[in-house]
């Protein structure tokens, strides 16, 4: 069986119309043309790894854009209760931007428990895939969105 194609799209456009066609369309990862070399690298990597990458810049306006959808789920609150500290403290580094390998790295531990822990949030939250956990870290205040305290 060979391999599934790995897309990672770098653009000069960051229209979150386009980073949400990307991802329908099955893009692993979107990054602006304006990305330091170092962390161009680092997003060939962390998708050719099969994981999924997008620019940190993008997260913040496309959470706001989900927390507005209706696509997004409401939770029974005892899910929240559901999740172990750990995997709260994972949710938000998810929420961060940060790849399994990045979370393994900042927690030392595998990264198939990073991925376990990950999996098993997703699972217990409902959440389809990352970009939905994402959104419903930022709804459900697992996380602050980045540049919030700025602008207080």
């Amino acid at each position: 069986m060979t391999e599934p194609i790995r897309v990672l799209i770098l653009t000069t456009f960051d229209h979150d119309e386009y980073v949400i066609e990307a991802v329908a369309a099955g893009a692993a990862g979107f990054l602006i043309k304006n990305t330091e070399p170092a962390q161009l690298l680092r997003g060939i990597r962390v998708v050719a790894g099969g994981e999924e990458l997008l620019s940190p810049g993008l997260i913040r306006r496309l959470v706001d854009r989900l927390n507005d959808a209706a696509a997004t789920p409401q939770l029974n609150p005892q899910a929240l209760n559901q999740l172990t500290a750990r995997e709260k403290e994972i949710v938000g580094l998810v929420a961060h931007g940060l790849s399994n390998s990045d979370i393994a790295a900042a927690l030392t531990i595998s990264h198939a428990t990073a991925k376990t822990h990950v999996s098993r949030a997703m699972t217990k939250l409902g959440a389809h895939d990352r970009p939905q956990l994402v959104a419903l870290a930022y709804r459900h205040h697992l996380v602050e969105p980045p540049g919030r305290a700025d602008r207080v």
